[in-house]
């Protein structure tokens, strides 16, 4: 059933390359592969949020959008690169580039491509490195519990990125070139008529880099060659039928040249990484009325990562990572009248995990999941409007589970606005969580086992005289549960004028059976032995300021603050309990105290930035961007296991970035900037940072001809 979508695809291909041949003139016609993100009145339409399309102006949850036009004017060419830039977001650095939605880790949100979710991840994180952004429409952003639309990895949010299909012009390329010998080239390229419609997109990506691994010691490049490209098809079968195909590939080899520390010891390794990811999509829409439509949409996706490493001892270190995920899904959306709109969804998703990192890299981990979801809008007046939905989840490894969420939007006025949504998430443990059997060779032969195996295989190693101690988390190692969280949102918007605004957001996510990877043991050698745990109950909670200010038509001022604090609740009771102990900076055993608690680690309790973009009507553009983050913690040195003052942290430190160009006639477009201008380098804590870096950008487009 999973392939049917796929296989219709090929049968509507194949007729649409007879139709073309029979009637060309179909190839110069005009179709609209989605509807434009503007309406008349420049508000812009989301449809993450809800799943289906309303106005940024009428929803009911917090949505960051992010268009085309900020994304080419900051010179951003991953996607890690621009949302570094955004309010409530942090990047991390380990394995790869993740990002951290509101103090949540990085599994904790999913990250979608044109609705369809990424795979791939290492040790729970999303390298986003690997996304560029030469076709990108735009980018929705929605903060909150959003597992009652999208399930699992959804308990922090949604990021879904949109690639551009209105085919504005036929061909457009652009070439980049930069510090560390990066070279970025973008083809894009587009065929319409009024029968079908085609978008191709090319990219291809090569820098000498820098360390991307944590825990590196030095800045040794990486040399990184990516390529990759996505294919948009649509054919009309009727005026109330279409049928979309995408399909997407990156390629990616990484030489890899690094120096771990771990327990005090430097291991040197090289060798090269090589990750493939290819997926192909399906959909058909009918339109049955005005009214009340449908869609089927089927969704294959695979991704395979290879690493060989030869350590200096000569040892060799090889991991393998191939994750299948195949997704078969309906939607209806029925308006039933002006006031009342509601959306049904079913589904299910067969997912299969195989990895040198279990106990064999030959047997493929298996589950399944079948689900059911539903929304209503209620719009009872002009001044409010209110959506609740559910969605049931029954995961063939754990037990079901519910997940509601109900929202308002309420408009004072027509300056002031308030948001209100309170949700419920979860996420069911991930294969590396239950089957992980790992011994890392490159960095102090360090174990980590999911919770599945480790108390077997610990047990193995203990008979054969190989554990030097058991710590008393061990005997805690149980089956573990699915993380659940709440999530309560509530945010107030001011627009006094069509030159101002201004957002104030208060947030609180409460988690429950929150899985951490805790040391259990140690070997004989002294090497760490880790493994998965439900820790109990952690929370989140902050503010975020956002504003925005046009001086004149040129010139707007624009910015973001987040304060946020974390903390485990189980530890807090222990604390506020007395039984908790640090060492003071003269090694003597003292009482923690609340004021030392610094919460979660690698949360940082302040990030703020600021921006000032000019644009003309002469094509001129110009902008400077400053991003701060407070200090974070890192690593626990006192043995308490609770992250106090006396810890390690990373420190804190700000960036300054500057991009500006200019758009010439006849489709010419000239861009220079330099990011961390002030060159900040923290290698060890950011290795995803690099230094000062200057590029230089050249586009070209030929404009698409008016239509007679």
């Amino acid at each position: 059933m999973v392939f049917l979508m796929f296989e219709l695809c090929g049968s509507m291909f194949k007729k649409f390359l007879i139709l073309s041949f029979i009637f060309p003139q179909c190839l110069w016609g005009q179709v609209y592969f989605v509807k434009d993100t503007l309406s008349a009145a420049g508000d812009s339409v989301v449809v993450t949020a809800t799943r289906s399309e309303r106005k940024l102006s009428n929803l009911t949850v917090p949505v960051t959008l992010i268009n085309a036009q900020t994304i080419q004017q900051t010179g951003s060419i991953r996607l890690t690169d621009i949302l570094k830039e955004q309010t409530g977001l942090t990047m991390t650095s380990g394995f790869g580039a993740g990002v951290q939605l509101q103090g949540l880790n990085p599994d904790y949100t999913i990250i979608l491509i044109n609705g369809e979710p990424l795979v791939g991840r290492t040790a729970g994180v999303l390298d986003l490195n690997r996304i560029a952004l030469g076709n990108i429409k735009k980018i929705e952003i929605v903060k909150g519990p959003s597992s009652s639309l999208y399930g699992s990895e959804a308990m922090a949010g949604v990021i879904n990125i949109i690639t551009d299909a209105s085919n504005k012009t036929p061909l457009e390329a652009s070439l980049r070139m930069g510090t560390y010998n990066t070279k970025d080239i973008n083809l894009n390229n587009g065929i319409h008529s009024k029968c079908i419609f085609y978008q191709g997109f090319y990219n291809y990506y090569s820098t000498d880099g820098y360390s991307i691994r944590p825990n590196s010691n030095n800045r040794i490049t990486t040399p990184i060659n990516r390529l990759a490209t996505s294919q948009q098809f649509k054919l009309n079968l009727t005026d109330h039928a279409n049928i979309l195909l995408n399909t997407r590939l990156t390629d990616e080899t990484i030489k890899s040249n690094i120096a771990v520390s771990n327990g005090g010891v430097t291991i040197n390794s090289n060798g090269k990484e090589h990750n493939t990811d290819a997926n192909i999509s399906a959909t058909l829409n009918y339109r049955f009325t005005p009214t009340f439509k449908t869609s089927f949409r089927s969704y294959l996706t695979n991704y395979i990562s290879k690493q060989e490493l030869l350590t200096i001892s000569g040892a060799p270190y090889n991991d393998l990572l191939n994750h299948l995920f195949k997704r078969l899904e309906n939607q209806t959306d029925w308006a039933l009248s002006k006031k009342l709109n509601g959306i049904f969804g079913m589904g299910a998703v067969w997912e299969g995990v195989k990895s040198s990192r279990y106990d064999s890299e030959k047997l493929r981990k298996e589950n399944t999941i079948q689900y059911g979801f539903t929304q209503w809008e209620w719009t009872p007046s002009s001044k409010l409007i209110m959506i609740g939905g559910a969605r049931f989840d029954k995961n063939a490894t754990y037990a079901s589970a519910w997940s509601p969420k109900l929202s308002m939007l309420y408009k004072m006025n027509s300056f002031h606005k308030i948001r209100l949504s309170i949700g419920q998430g979860f996420k069911a443990p991930d294969f590396r969580q239950l089957y992980l059997n790992f011994t890392n060779a490159a960095a102090g032969n360090y174990s980590v086992f999911g919770s599945a195996e480790a108390q077997i295989v610990i047990s193995q190693l203990n008979n054969l005289g190989q554990i030097g101690g058991l710590y008393n988390n061990y005997f805690l190692l149980k089956a573990l549960q699915p993380e659940s969280s709440t999530g309560m949102h509530l945010s107030w918007e001011w627009t006094p004028n069509g030159k101002t605004f201004f957002s104030a957001q208060l947030f609180r996510n409460d988690i429950t059976n929150l899985i951490e990877v805790q040391q259990v043991g140690t070997y004989i050698s002294g090497a760490q032995i880790f493994s998965y745990l439900n820790i109990g109950r952690a929370f989140t909670q902050g503010l975020e300021l956002e504003f925005k200010q046009n001086i004149n038509n040129h010139i707007v001022f624009s910015g973001g603050y987040q304060y946020l604090e974390t903390g485990d609740k189980d530890q807090i009771a222990q604390i506020q309990a007395g039984t908790v102990y640090t060492r003071n900076t003269n090694n003597v055993s003292a009482r923690l105290t609340m004021s030392d608690y610094v919460g979660l680690p690698n949360v940082s309790k302040h990030k703020s930035q600021f921006k000032i973009n000019y644009n003309n009507e002469k094509g001129v553009f110009a902008n400077l961007r400053i991003l701060y983050r407070s200090k974070w913690a890192v690593n626990n040195t006192n043995g308490n296991q609770v992250y106090d003052n006396g810890d390690d942290f990373a420190q804190s430190y700000y960036t300054l970035h500057t991009a500006f160009g200019k758009e010439f006639q006849h489709g010419i477009a000239l861009q220079l900037g330099c990011d961390n201008i002030n060159n900040y380098i923290d290698a060890l804590h950011l290795p995803n940072v690099a230094g000062r870096t200057y590029f230089i950008n050249l586009k070209y487009q030929i404009k698409q001809k008016p239509q007679k």
